[in-house]
């Protein structure tokens, strides 16, 4: 297929152009090159024959018009949001212009050209949200999301993100456009922008910093390696059933401390500290974030059961790859660190 892959030099659509372009897809990434986004991620598939890029913002009609009349794809994966939680609580005018306004610009834009090549049943457009639109989950281990769980967004990003999911089942009911939804947990892997978690933890201790854990650690997440991601999204949207919606899990549910301290552990055996002391001695417990989801788990059973899909890499191995990749990829975050709010602790304005 010819893929339009909206926000494909960020981390998530980065690890789906490369694992397209190696399945022998065409792709079209199409991104604004806002602060989070990096062409070194795409750096390995930029001069492949199916590689194509496209500097334009999902807030500019125009110019996503002219990106269909010109690559006519075959497919669209919307990739492209603000997605930190923090940054959402200091400035959420970002986020309901990019994830919502924006969705609704990739969605017209879309159904104009797949009106005009004659409305082909083959032509899909891919939603791509995330778990954070259910709201907040006891800790109950047997209660987890379905596709069918109510959403209760609680953040100025998850309901941006739930804004957005709606907009994309309107255009399917109302126009008929042809979609397929995703929801994930959270990601983790190579290429992840130095202001999430897990890269926060891995290059603070490299630093010597304290490793912040937000409130008292017991806020838990399901983790999902970005490339299990990644090869998920690329099912979907070969596989997935139109007007379906899919929520994709990690089967990796850990706390944030349990995390932080599995971290440290593979720190210590990798790259030790100078003075032999554990990693863990830097844990430091801060302010909680305003509005802090207690815990995310996700029922994968749908996309198991329909579409064959589980994901392959246990959150140690994948914590370990991790952190070996950004040992051995210091100048890619270097670079990075000088963009604004990188290292600054966000979200403290509620």
């Amino acid at each position: 297929m010819k893929l339009l892959v909206t926000g494909g030099a960020g981390f998530i659509g980065s690890a789906v152009v490369r694992l397209a372009i190696a399945r022998g897809h065409q792709v079209v990434n199409l991104d604004a090159l806002t602060y989070a986004a990096c062409l070194d991620n795409v750096a390995s598939v930029a001069d492949a024959p199916g590689y194509s890029f496209v500097q334009a913002d999902i807030r500019d009609r125009a110019a996503l018009d002219a990106a269909f009349a010109a690559h006519q794809p075959d497919a669209v994966m919307h990739l492209a949001a603000e997605s930190h939680v923090d940054r959402s609580i200091d400035g959420p005018g970002d986020f309901i212009e990019t994830n919502i306004t924006g969705t609704y610009n990739m969605l017209e834009a879309a159904r104009s050209y797949w009106v005009a090549q004659g409305k082909p049943e083959t032509f899909r457009f891919h939603h791509i949200s995330t778990d954070e639109v259910f709201g907040s989950l006891p800790a109950d281990p047997s209660v987890m999301f379905t596709e069918d769980t109510p959403y209760d967004p609680r953040s100025p990003y998850s309901a941006s993100k739930a804004s957005s999911d709606h907009l994309v089942r309107a255009w399917h009911e109302t126009y008929g456009l042809p979609v397929v939804l995703t929801n994930c947990s959270n990601n983790y892997g190579p290429f992840h922008f130095p202001e999430k978690l897990i890269p926060v933890i891995i290059l603070n201790a490299l630093a010597g910093k304290a490793l912040p854990i937000y409130g008292d650690g017991s806020n838990i997440r399901d983790w999902l390696y970005v490339e299990d991601h990644a090869d998920a999204l690329l099912l979907v949207v070969e596989k997935g059933a139109v007007g379906r919606s899919y929520n994709i899990g990690g089967e990796n549910e850990r706390s944030n401390l349990e995390l932080v301290q599995t971290l440290c552990g593979i720190l210590d055996g990798l790259r030790p500290r100078a003075d032999g002391k554990a990693y863990a001695e830097q844990i430091t417990f801060v302010t909680d974030r305003p509005g802090h989801d207690a815990r995310y788990a996700i029922d994968p059973a749908r996309i198991r059961e329909e579409l064959g899909w589980r994901p392959s890499v246990t959150v140690e191995e994948g914590l370990r790859r991790t952190v070996q990749w950004y040992l051995d990829n210091e100048p890619w975050w270097r670079a990075l660190q000088a963009r604004h709010g990188v290292g600054e602790r966000l979200g403290t304005k509620a």
